[in-house]
């Protein structure tokens, strides 16, 4: 298939589960789905981007959310990355999960946040993700309909190695649920999408929550979407809304023909894994 039609919805975090289920059912309605092949949404759009919510809000794989997840893709018949949600692993451990349905409700992927967001800035915000949750070991690729596609969290995209890997494994378009903060956001927020797109030839999705200055973590939103020459194709501002794009996949193979990076990788020099 020669493109794919994604929906990123940037949605204000609610104080309740029930609430922000309810709210991800409601954009989906509204919006009507027609032609859409994937939808996004946020990083913790769920639960209060605070350390101490994560435990209470903290699900296994395959309750509550994770079925509502599954029926809505299955629903709306399209993929589904379903931003990320505080999981309750196997081994007792509380991670910052993304999973990916198909068009059948199946889930098809699932990533935790390798790089956990500790940060203590003299003067400024502190903020440690490691107080309650434990970090993932895995690169994510996963296949659809238009290719493969890489799935990493927020902090992870910062590290060019990772964005690499999912190239080697066949990556075409990154996923990538994100809450950039006040600081770090206007910063970096665009400049870092446009960098992983140019360097690996690929479409970048960032979903960001909305910014909510009522509560406790304020987001800088700006969900955006980044072709594989670096242009942003369409990017929101700070509050509630949606936004809607075609991803045109031949400008992968054109772009990386026009430049080969990728082929003139010297991997005798820095062996790259796969």
């Amino acid at each position: 298939m020669g493109f794919v039609d994604i929906m990123a919805f940037q949605t204000k975090v609610l104080g309740t589960k029930e609430e922000n289920l309810k709210q991800m059912a409601e954009c989906m309605e509204k919006a009507g789905m027609k032609n859409v092949d994937m939808v996004t949404f946020p990083e913790m759009f769920l639960c209060p981007y605070e350390t101490s919510f994560f435990p209470s809000f903290a699900e296994r794989e395959g309750e509550g959310a994770w079925q509502w997840f599954s029926h809505l893709a299955k629903t709306y018949q399209v993929y589904l990355s379903a931003g990320t949600v505080p999981e309750l692993g196997e081994d007792g451990h509380i991670y910052n999960t993304a999973y990916v349905f198909d068009r059948e409700g199946r889930q098809i992927a699932k990533h935790r946040k390798i790089h956990l967001f500790d940060i203590d800035i003299r003067g400024g915000q502190y903020f440690k993700e490691s107080e309650t949750l434990s970090s993932g070991n895995e690169a994510t690729v996963f296949d659809t309909e238009f290719g493969k596609m890489g799935l990493c969290i927020c902090y992870d995209f910062r590290f060019p190695e990772l964005a690499r890997q999912m190239v080697n494994r066949g990556a075409r378009i990154f996923i990538v649920p994100a809450a950039f903060n006040m600081t770090t956001g206007p910063a970096h927020w665009e400049l870092l999408y446009r960098s992983r797109a140019v360097d690996n030839q690929v479409f970048a999705v960032g979903t960001a929550p909305a910014r909510d200055m009522a509560a406790s973590y304020h987001s800088w939103g700006h969900s955006l979407v980044v072709d594989p020459w670096g242009n942003v194709l369409k990017m929101l501002d700070e509050k509630e809304g949606s936004l809607r794009c075609r991803l045109e996949l031949e400008q992968i193979e054109t772009v990386r023909r026009q430049l080969p990076l990728l082929k003139h990788r010297r991997r005798d020099i820095y062996p790259v894994e796969f």
